[in-house]
């Protein structure tokens, strides 16, 4: 089921997202060669906490038979396309790109946010895959406003991926958020016809997060059960930000300062 936030609840959903892209900034900051994930899964975990929030991934099951999450980061390195944890720690090396994605529960709302960015001096291929992934998410939330289709933030998503030689991930999709980490409805990352029927109105909040492969889209579980692959080893970008359908038009609760 679809929900419509009411008012308060979305002040409170802005005062979350506004913590989480500071908190998610000064991780992006942090971010060089030599550096760990162990170093960014404690930093992120004290900066939570400090902020008076709590990690939202920590312990998530999307299923009650599922294992919980074990960390407060996802910290997704080259091939990874997402959901790599950020403990046991490995160091980051140049060349090396990395997708940090960060969930916060604040006063029982949850907001949810990831970015990909370079470690050191990376390929000329690697930049263009981070480039594109970043403007997919931006051409994605302009189709967020009342009266649209769900399914154009999709198509526009995939469009300009194909534009740029890269592919969509398929098997994975951006979702609401709010009252749960994970909501309806399902954004695929591509034209999918069922998602014409799903009109977007004001009070809907989404987490938009396109997925992008160098090569092919598929992809594979890793040997952890949590890590996301590119099943042809190529490299993967992610990017993220929890939008709210306003009356007129789209809010970024996630927005950088």
């Amino acid at each position: 089921m679809i929900t419509i936030k009411k008012d308060n609840e979305i002040e409170l959903l802005r005062q979350g997202g506004k913590i989480l892209a500071r908190i998610l900034k000064q991780l992006l900051d942090e971010v060089k060669s030599g550096i760990s994930t162990g170093h960014l899964e404690q930093m992120a975990d004290f900066l939570i906490r400090q902020a008076g929030g709590w990690p939202a991934f920590k312990g998530f099951k999307s299923d009650k038979n599922d294992q919980p999450y074990p960390t407060v980061l996802c910290a997704s390195i080259n091939n990874e396309v997402v959901h790599a944890p950020s403990l046991p720690s490995r160091q980051l090396k140049s060349g090396d790109i990395v997708g940090i994605d960060i969930g916060l529960e604040y006063e029982n709302f949850y907001t949810d946010m990831a970015a990909t960015v370079a470690v050191g001096k990376v390929s000329r291929e690697a930049q263009k895959l981070i480039r594109a992934t970043k403007e997919a998410l931006v051409l994605g939330i302009k189709e967020v406003r009342p009266g649209n289709s769900l399914n154009n933030i999709g198509k526009v998503i995939e469009q300009y991926a194909k534009a740029n030689n890269f592919s969509v991930v398929r098997d994975l999709a951006g979702h609401g958020v709010g009252y749960a980490v994970h909501e309806d409805p399902q954004i695929p990352n591509y034209d999918l016809a069922d998602n014409k029927k799903i009109i977007l109105k004001p009070g809907m909040v989404l987490a938009i997060e396109p997925m992008v492969n160098v090569g092919g889209w598929r992809v594979k579980d890793g040997p952890d059960k949590f890590t996301v692959l590119t099943a042809d080893g190529g490299l993967s970008a992610h990017f993220e930000h929890t939008v709210l359908v306003t009356e007129r038009g789209h809010e970024i609760l996630t927005k950088f300062e």
